[in-house]
């Protein structure tokens, strides 16, 4: 299979990756994480830990790794509405904690908003763009929130 884009030529911008350490432990993170994000305005519409599921079905012996799935419901219903019910397909939008190593925690998010214009999923129209724009501005401010919350 030949892949559309040449993934190498994506830049961490270009899909919105953002991240953050924190010096905490896992469970006090993911806390911390979901506390920052529902501040910002989003709401927590499912949460796993992949780390346990694989570890007890396979026994990966994985370090603890956890999903936030995040919705803001005003900007996913516009998404939506933009993308012909399309970008519903990448919902929720996922803050990813994993433990670094003990004490050592990254919170991970990519924009599904950047990625659905990157594969044509979503248009490339002022529209889609204000929707990038406003939902990226959430996400720093949910990520600025980590730095604010007392864990």
């Amino acid at each position: 299979m030949v892949l559309p884009i040449d993934p190498s030529a994506i830049k961490p911008e270009d899909i919105g990756e953002e991240r953050v350490v924190l010096h905490m432990d896992h469970e006090e993170a993911i806390e911390h994480a979901r506390e920052a994000f529902t501040a910002a305005g989003f709401g927590v519409a499912t949460e796993f830990s992949p780390s346990e599921m694989l570890n007890e079905k396979v026994d990966a012996d994985r370090d603890p790794y956890y999903v936030l799935g995040a919705c803001n419901p005003t900007m996913a219903n516009r998404a939506l509405d933009a993308t012909d019910n399309k970008l519903g397909a990448l919902f929720p939008c996922n803050v990813v904690i994993w433990e670094e190593e003990p004490g050592t925690q990254v919170v991970y998010h990519l924009s599904i908003m950047r990625v659905a214009r990157l594969v044509g999923i979503a248009p490339d129209n002022e529209e889609m763009a204000d929707i990038v724009a406003e939902t990226g501005e959430l996400v720093d401010e949910a990520l600025a929130n980590l730095d604010g919350i007392e864990a």
